[in-house]
């Protein structure tokens, strides 16, 4: 799989070299001159600068990780430490369905329910006539995305969580308690620790997924060459629209006749690869001093 995407993406690191990783030029206008070029496309039709579509990946997908992070890690200490048992036997199937829930139903949930609700109802009207020369906000933006993914993410790590916390001896948390802790800090101290390289597998696990999300950003993040920026004020930045590489790879896989385009779809599937293999090789570097913790169930 490797081998095929470098292939089929080496005409644009020939004609931009690591330059196409950058900032500059006009995105949008360059994808649509590639479209229209024909078999035979001169050297300039390659020209791409894909910063705005990786910064859109790096940003919905850094914001969903911490969030899910959070909301993961607290859960399954509740789940797994302080629910009742009857409650704890609900939850965990729930929280399996959750994370098999295909993405297109999240998406269609966001188009459907959460764009409107913010487009209506969140969404100023001095916020739209202050961006309304740069970019109309309609609701389907970075806020809405980083929401759902969140949801959509969250239940794996949660999943995987409450596995590991499952298999550490209860002898652990007993003998902190005997030691003077209460069973909160008993938790946090030795049965949370205990398991940290099993949080990490589960982020990286829920980092790929996020990272390689397509048909739900695709419908809920405006679809727009846009750079969401913080200057412009934190509810207007939530609100802006966005592309991700993945979303991008979606929205012009039936240009992909033209050469030039062709080539630029795949590096950018090549990016996502090698974001993928990154994110492996960093989560497998981190959990290394921490395997004399980690117990087996």
């Amino acid at each position: 799989m490797v081998v095929f995407v470098t292939i089929r993406a080496l005409p644009v690191f020939q004609h931009n070299g690591a330059s196409w990783l950058g900032s500059g030029g006009h995105l949008e206008t360059d994808l649509a001159n590639m479209q229209a070029t024909g078999v035979n496309p001169p050297a300039s039709a390659f020209h791409v600068r894909a910063w705005q579509l990786i910064y859109g990946t790096l940003l919905t997908t850094a914001l969903a990780v911490v969030l899910g992070l959070a909301i993961a890690v607290l859960s399954s200490i509740f789940i797994v430490e302080l629910a009742p048992p009857r409650l704890r036997k609900v939850v965990i199937p729930v929280i399996r369905l959750l994370a098999s829930v295909p993405s297109v139903i999240y998406g269609l949930i966001g188009i459907l329910v959460l764009v409107p609700f913010v487009g209506n109802d969140l969404i100023a009207a001095h916020e739209k006539t202050a961006m309304q020369n740069s970019v109309e906000l309609t609701g389907a933006g970075l806020g809405v995305t980083v929401v759902i993914l969140t949801v959509m993410i969250t239940p794996i790590m949660i999943a995987l969580t409450c596995e590991a916390l499952v298999s550490v001896p209860v002898s652990w948390r007993e003998g902190a308690v005997a030691l003077g802790l209460n069973p909160l800090r008993a938790v946090l101290a030795v049965t949370l620790r205990a398991v940290r390289p099993a949080i990490i597998a589960a982020t990286v696990l829920a980092t790929a997924r996020a990272l390689g999300e397509a048909v739900m950003i695709q419908m809920v993040s405006g679809g727009r060459f846009f750079t969401p920026t913080l200057s412009h004020g934190i509810p207007v930045f939530l609100y802006e629209p966005l592309r991700t590489l993945a979303s991008t790879i979606v929205d012009f896989h039936e240009g992909i006749g033209a050469p030039a385009l062709r080539a630029t779809v795949y590096a950018f599937a090549l990016l996502l690869l090698f974001s993928a293999f990154a994110l492996s090789v960093t989560g497998y570097l981190i959990k290394l001093p921490l395997r004399k913790y980690q117990t087996r169930g």
